[in-house]
């Protein structure tokens, strides 16, 4: 099955009526799955589907892929959040001011360098996970950095906490697409 655009959303007051009393199957993407323009990919029910979304388009949770009026049939994208790092600054506030803007400056420069987008709230940072956590873990390690801890939590526990352009950068939108230094693809 191919999809070239998105129908509506679940959230849409005539789509979640529609749906109600349809049957659903869902196509599964992960947070990065979801900004992929191209893919293939089974649904729950073993259905293929191909997208093929005009560049810049991403898919957002709950949106309607496909719909078959007569058998009532829809398949509707279903995004899991993945792992977020929570990096813990409120000791900084402890810390010598020299000591806590040092390890300010390092934490931006290292969680820069890898290109993983963050949100800061508060005095927390939250980093999606955008390689293993091992890895993630082990920068962060390497740098030992004065007053800072980090830790790793389910997404579904942070996105209470955002507001919906915090969302979008850590969990898909154009906005949080990884940054690269390669050239881009020519179409």
């Amino acid at each position: 099955m191919l999809v070239e655009s998105v129908l509506g959303n679940v959230d849409e007051p005539a789509w979640a009526a529609r749906l109600d009393a349809a049957g659903v199957d869902r196509l599964l993407l992960d947070q990065w799955e979801a900004q992929k323009n191209r893919l293939r990919k089974h649904t729950r029910d073993g259905v293929e589907v191909a997208l093929s979304l005009g560049r810049g388009n991403r898919l957002r949770d709950g949106d309607v892929l496909y719909w078959d009026e007569r058998s009532t049939r829809a398949i509707v994208a279903q995004v899991q959040l993945g792992e977020v790092m929570v990096v813990d600054l409120s000791r900084l506030a402890k810390e010598p001011v020299e000591v806590g803007l040092r390890s300010a400056v390092e934490l931006g420069h290292a969680i820069g360098n890898q290109h993983w987008p963050a949100v800061v709230k508060g005095t927390r940072m939250y980093v999606p996970l955008t390689v293993d956590r091992k890895v993630m873990d082990s920068v962060m390690r390497t740098h030992d950095l004065s007053g800072i801890s980090h830790s790793f939590v389910p997404g579904t526990e942070v996105i209470a906490y955002l507001a919906p352009h915090e969302s979008r950068r850590l969990f898909g939108g154009a906005d949080s697409t990884p940054h690269s230094h390669l050239p881009e693809p020519v179409d």
